[in-house]
């Protein structure tokens, strides 16, 4: 068995092994996935998944541990698995975007005009969001988002005056930060 485990360390550097190795195995491992795997395209992506993680673990192979068809089994399986997990993300990710459509030219020119529109206000956002979580809310329902106190106090479920103590609290830690034109154009808000 000692030839059979040198032979199998030999795919790793020697080309002319790793063919004689491939040929050995390709149709049994290529059946092992195709019965886990519907699509034609993904047999052969992951058949050759199989063969590169075999070349590239071919010097951990045990003898006393199993067949040198066990271990390519083995590689196989997981292969698959990762596959199978690869598959069932896109899925998921898919699904959640099911419902949404394309953007058009017309779409992406309206977003890029809101972007523009919105580049005077990220120097507030980015200076809000450096503020303590418990006053950031706030700020950014008031002063960012432009929303009145009482209706920014009950969507975060917090009374409108402990609304307004944090309002008060962040405007004063902005105006004492570096940017205090911002804190004064919000202080009219």
């Amino acid at each position: 068995m000692a030839g059979t485990t040198d032979d199998l360390r030999r795919i790793a550097r020697d080309p002319a092994a790793f063919e004689v190795f491939y040929r050995r195995h390709a149709e049994s491992v290529s059946r092992f996935v195709a019965r886990r795997v519907t699509d034609p395209h993904t047999v052969d992506d992951v058949t050759t998944e199989v063969f590169l993680a075999a070349i590239d673990t071919a010097g951990s192979y045990r003898p006393e541990r199993g067949s040198e068809v066990a271990w390519l089994f083995g590689i196989a399986r997981n292969a698959v698995a990762i596959e199978q997990r690869r598959a069932a993300r896109e899925l998921h990710k898919t699904g959640r975007a099911a419902g949404r459509r394309d953007l058009d030219a017309d779409d992406i020119a309206r977003l890029e005009e809101r972007i523009d529109a919105e580049r005077a206000a990220r120097p507030l956002v980015a200076a809000i969001a450096a503020l303590p979580k418990s006053l950031r809310a706030i700020a950014e329902l008031v002063d960012a988002d432009g929303i009145p106190v009482a209706d920014a106090a009950a969507a975060l479920g917090i009374r409108l005056g402990t609304a307004r103590v944090r309002l008060h609290r962040a405007r004063r830690l902005l105006r004492d930060a570096t940017l205090p034109d911002l804190a004064t154009s919000m202080e009219g808000s």
